[in-house]
């Protein structure tokens, strides 16, 4: 079973009125919240089609961005670790999280130092953990995160995301052990060599930042190119509206934070 992909759990939250207020890289205006939550709610869905648990956090209006619970935290099967994020208006966010962490696992770290790193800048795939340099994760983060990887015996590889990018995951997704879903400009980078590559159709790029959850591969909707490539490689997807979170920079990736954890006392 696959622990980059195979999920029994993931966490939300509830997008509030203050989400106005999320930051964007460019104003393209601001969300409508009530479709918004409609299309939350049929995100939060597709995860439960797959007869995953999903923890359904309460709105918290003091964060605007909090709906984007990905750059929180970092979930292993054996550890969750929350994040640093580089926004300031976003610092509170982990602490936030922490105690639903601790609910569901057994080993919560905090990650240390001074530095930054969110969420939407991590890839976790079967046989590495890369993590892209952005406006948001910084080095110094980057090898705080490196200290409690090693120590769990994963290997972190630094990548590098082009300069017009938020995330590193805003350019890709996890498809299988083996494949990605990319833009053509983040393959150009050598970052996937390693990989099978499959590339969002001509003027989809934001279409990349999709989920494999369970069986589903779960994605925006409206880049039917895109979706169509999917489906001939074999893959069942399904399409879930993003307009509103789009407008915040925000993807499918963004919106969950996805894991199986660990307990101790399952291997009792």
């Amino acid at each position: 079973m696959s622990s980059s992909y195979t999920f029994s759990h993931a966490i939300v939250r509830q997008p509030g009125e203050s989400i106005l207020d999320g930051l964007r890289a460019i104003d393209i205006g601001a969300p409508d919240i009530s479709i918004f939550r409609k299309h939350h709610a049929d995100y939060v869905a597709a995860l439960r089609s797959t007869g995953a648990t999903v923890i359904e956090l309460p709105i918290a209006e003091d964060f605007p961005d909090s709906v984007f619970v990905e750059d929180s935290a970092l979930c292993l099967p054996e550890l969750a670790i929350t994040m640093r994020p580089g926004a300031p208006s976003r610092f509170g966010e982990s602490a936030l999280m922490r105690p639903t962490l601790e609910s569901v696992y057994d080993n919560v770290v905090d990650l240390s130092g001074s530095g930054h790193v969110e969420g939407g800048d991590i890839l976790t795939t079967e046989s590495e953990v890369l993590v892209g340099l952005s406006a948001r994760t910084d080095i110094a983060g980057v090898n705080a995160l490196r200290d409690i990887l090693t120590q769990w015996g994963y290997s972190l590889r630094i990548v590098e995301t082009p300069e017009d990018i938020l995330h590193f995951k805003t350019d890709c997704s996890l498809l299988d052990e083996e494949t990605v879903l990319c833009t053509p400009k983040l393959a150009a980078t050598g970052c996937f060599e390693n990989y099978r590559v499959i590339h969002t159709a001509d003027g989809e790029q934001a279409s990349a930042n999709a989920i494999r959850f369970n069986e589903l591969v779960i994605m925006p909707e409206g880049f039917p190119h895109t979706r169509d490539a999917l489906l001939a490689a074999g893959y069942k997807v399904h399409t879930v509206g993003n307009s509103e979170a789009a407008k915040l920079d925000g993807g499918m990736s963004c919106l969950s934070l996805r894991f199986s954890p660990r307990k101790r006392n399952a291997c009792q």
